[in-house]
């Protein structure tokens, strides 16, 4: 579980740019971890857990492209990463504009799914989701709205971020972090996230303990990140 709470968010940025798909995304990372489980037992844990995990995801998804027959830029795009054994795709050739980067995977899917396109509450439930692993029911709670609610709000907010990762494609620019003034814009969203992340932490709503230091831990973590935003 700590290799899965270290490694989740950056797959599943990593393979969001590659899919332009949210829930494909996390089927994806989710069998690299099932594959984990199952092979390091017997094989030993790998040097480099994350990229052990990124390569059995891309490998993953080519197989899925193939299936399809569909997406035959994605897949010749993954193939080459896979091959050359690149672990991140270059956000810029400007040396200058690589100076601005975000180095955080778990701060980076944050920015990416507070879009502008999405409302407000549709941007913390999807990010509280993918990002602080609570449940509809948890998320609710938060909200004090039923959990239908959130369950409708959180897959419009996938269907809508799978679209403009797609339009990106199309356009032929990279969906990835915005500029440190789109950023100061999404702030406020993600504040209220990290809130809610140490709050679930700190009364849990569901399970057997009152508390769960791992996610209080985690939203000290992401509220000290957004400091560097």
């Amino acid at each position: 579980m700590t290799t899965w709470r270290e490694q989740s968010a950056r797959l599943v940025v990593g393979l969001l740019r590659l899919t332009h798909d949210i829930d494909l995304a996390q089927d994806l990372a989710h069998d690299a971890m099932v594959a984990a489980l199952e092979q390091w037992p017997v094989a030993g844990v790998p040097d480099n857990p994350g990229a052990w995990l990124m390569a059995v995801a891309k490998r993953r998804a080519i197989d899925h492209f193939r299936r399809a027959e569909r997406h035959d830029r994605a897949e010749t795009r993954m193939a080459h990463e896979l091959r050359t054994g690149e672990q991140e795709r270059a956000h810029t050739a400007d040396p200058a504009a690589q100076l601005d980067t975000v180095d955080d995977d778990t701060l980076r899917l944050m920015l990416l799914t507070c879009h502008p396109a999405l409302t407000t509450e549709s941007q913390v439930a999807l990010t509280l989701r993918l990002v602080g692993g609570l449940t509809s029911r948890e998320i609710a709670r938060a909200f004090l709205v039923p959990e239908d609610t959130i369950v409708r709000r959180i897959s419009r907010a996938k269907a809508t971020v799978a679209r403009l990762a797609r339009a990106a494609v199309d356009d032929e620019s990279p969906f990835d972090v915005p500029g440190p003034a789109e950023r100061q814009q999404r702030l406020p969203a993600i504040m209220n996230i990290v809130y809610l992340i140490f709050t679930e932490g700190y009364t849990a709503t569901t399970g057997d303990r009152w508390m769960r230091p791992e996610l209080c831990d985690e939203a000290i973590r992401l509220g000290r990140l957004v400091l560097t935003v």
